[in-house]
């Protein structure tokens, strides 16, 4: 376990180390002076060459872009991510501050299409071709086919304007999240229950699952004990991916809201130049993304006795 857990950490440090250089370098690749224009939205005027340079002396931009990145990383490494340009707050603060919302979206949005994926998928290994497996087909197909902001779009017309029960903009309640919540968890629902239905059916094939059957188990003992178990590991794997691709998705889901989030400080910071937030922000996603794989990978070696026995293998 130990060294599965080192090799696993290894990983995710070389991959925290990637996302930090391709933001660092993306950043600074952009088109623009951000002294420049960061002096022409405060002040409404050009700025002159003596004002730019004071500027970019300011934001450290005189420095070769090696030192930029070196002393960069070395922030971060020790927590400091600098400070925005913008605001003058701290980077990591701003973050924080930011990443509550966020992640309460991703999680309700994934809570709420695991609760209408998993049984629809279920049922419908129970019953291919009946009224619950053509409705999570259907559900598969439109929710993958119409983007995010259509939805939301959608659900605001309907249950704000016209039936007028939720909330639209902003939040500060639990009303506030349903209706976003929803849109981004429509499609990932969907894909649940297509998902779910064919591990399912899978499992029910197998030897295992036909002895319990002869062994006089009901099928529901079956489902539960024998044919789950194993057909929902790759309900983990996809629900972590999920997780990181519904956090994505709520950058569109916040703007057509007005939510507050990762989504709008992101969106904010590309257009005010502000490379520190924007990095911090990329650095971010990616540590999340990351992270919830680790977490997977040794969910997967607790709950699966064959990757125990393959890592026992591996390191002898």
């Amino acid at each position: 376990m130990t060294r599965y857990l080192a090799a696993r950490v290894a990983g995710l440090i070389l991959v925290l180390v990637g996302v930090a250089s391709i933001s660092f370098v993306l950043a600074h690749a952009a088109p623009g002076d951000p002294a420049e224009l960061f002096f022409e939205r405060a002040n409404g005027r050009p700025p002159s060459e003596a004002q730019v340079v004071a500027l970019r002396r300011q934001m450290g931009l005189d420095r070769p872009l090696l030192v930029q990145y070196v002393s960069w990383v070395r922030g971060a490494a020790g927590g400091d991510l600098g400070r925005s340009w913008a605001t003058g707050q701290s980077v990591s603060r701003a973050l924080v501050g930011s990443m509550a919302p966020t992640l309460a979206l991703a999680i309700a949005a994934l809570i709420l299409a695991l609760s209408i994926g998993g049984p629809l998928g279920i049922v419908a290994a129970y019953r291919p071709g009946s009224l619950v497996d053509r409705v999570s087909r259907g559900l598969a197909v439109t929710g993958t086919s119409i983007p995010s902001f259509v939805i939301g779009y959608l659900l605001i017309f309907v249950f704000a304007v016209k039936l007028r029960l939720l909330p639209v903009f902003g939040s500060g309640s639990p009303q506030h999240v349903i209706l976003p919540a929803v849109t981004l968890a429509l499609g990932t629902s969907g894909m649940y229950a297509r998902l779910v239905r064919t591990t399912v059916m899978t499992a029910l094939d197998e030897e295992y699952v036909r002895a319990a059957f002869a062994r006089g188990l009901t099928p529901r003992a079956v489902l539960i004990r024998h044919a789950l178990p194993n057909a929902l590991m790759p309900l983990l794997t996809v629900s972590a991916i999920s997780l990181s691709h519904l956090l994505g998705g709520a950058v569109i889901v916040e703007w057509v809201f007005s939510r507050p989030g990762l989504g709008r400080l992101a969106i904010d910071a590309i257009h005010a130049r502000d490379y520190p937030l924007v990095q911090g922000v990329v650095l971010l996603g990616g540590a999340i993304f990351a992270s919830i794989n680790l977490i997977v990978d040794l969910a997967y070696f607790r709950i699966d006795p064959r990757v125990r026995l393959r890592t026992g293998r591996d390191a002898s």
